[in-house]
């Protein structure tokens, strides 16, 4: 996922980065056919579920991207498109980068992304993000003038957050949107996320299953909630519309890192009386689950 915990230096990474800012050649034509095999898979797999779940700016990214089902998207190919929509970029990196590489890319509109393909074993489930789940699922958002926006100013604000001692708060927000965010439209809950958008189970279990929460989100309310991060979500924020994200841009976020800092934290499953909540989930699900690792 692409977030500033996971997005830290991996163990087996090289030592000394390929580039200062850790850009690689994406090497497409060194994909093999089974490489573009599992892409297939994944894509039409995915592609099956998310109609009638996925948010109208992510079918409409899709619609006008160059990817397809046939083969690994050339990230050439695709910045080409989006360059003359949003002005970014998508630039290939060989994993996890440090935190302040990845965020100098979103600050410059560049979304640095996996450029290998996880193994046929490996569908259900990846611990490091790889080109599906970067491509398939963060690249059509992009193609939305206020998720690009946003992406944008979640990258300055990660430089500061940094210098202020409070990423791990504000990757909360990264999380809880960017990666595993609902939006509700005219016609429904759909998904935004892209760590939903690009998992078959996630995909279910985040609007279908009576388990998880799913409470509106406030800003300080997801500063304040830690994650799972190597299970299904126990509670999912929903905003009332993308645009509302670029609200965050204009926060003076100082005195909230302050209240923060000096204030209670929840679980992952915590229901607030403050909270407005849209469905309050069952717990099912995490209550037959042995204890998972929390961000």
């Amino acid at each position: 996922m692409q977030t500033p915990e996971l997005h830290g230096l991996a163990a087996g990474d090289a030592a000394v980065p390929p580039s200062a800012d850790w850009t690689i050649d994406q090497g497409w034509d060194a994909y093999t056919a089974e490489d573009h095999a599992v892409w297939r898979t994944l894509f039409e797999r995915q592609s099956a579920l998310l109609p009638g779940r996925a948010c109208d700016a992510f079918v409409a990214g899709m619609r006008d991207l160059p990817i397809g089902a046939d083969r690994i998207p050339d990230f050439r190919a695709l910045s080409a498109v989006l360059k003359g929509r949003t002005g970014w970029e998508v630039v290939a990196v060989p994993g996890l980068v440090p935190d302040d590489v990845f965020f100098g890319h979103l600050a410059a509109r560049r979304f640095p992304a996996g450029h290998f393909i996880r193994k046929r074993h490996q569908l259900d489930y990846l611990e490091e993000p790889d080109v599906f789940h970067d491509v398939f699922g963060h690249v059509p958002m992009l193609m939305d003038p206020a998720m690009a926006d946003y992406i944008q100013a979640y990258g300055r604000g990660g430089l500061k957050a940094q210098q202020r001692g409070m990423l791990d708060r504000l990757a909360r927000v990264y999380w809880y949107t960017v990666e595993f965010g609902l939006v509700q439209q005219n016609d429904g809950l759909r998904i935004y996320g892209a760590g939903i958008a690009s998992s078959a189970t996630e995909t279910r279990f985040a609007l279908d299953d009576p388990s998880p929460n799913r409470i509106a989100f406030d800003l300080e309310r997801v500063m304040r909630t830690r994650y799972r991060i190597d299970d299904f979500q126990e509670t999912y924020f929903v905003i009332d519309s993308l645009e509302a994200l670029l609200a965050l841009d204009r926060i003076d976020f100082d005195p909230l890192y302050a209240r923060v800092a000096a204030g209670a934290e929840y679980a992952p499953g915590d229901v607030l009386p403050e909270d407005r909540v849209l469905h309050r989930g069952t717990g099912r699900y995490h209550a037959t689950r042995p204890s998972h690792a929390i961000e």
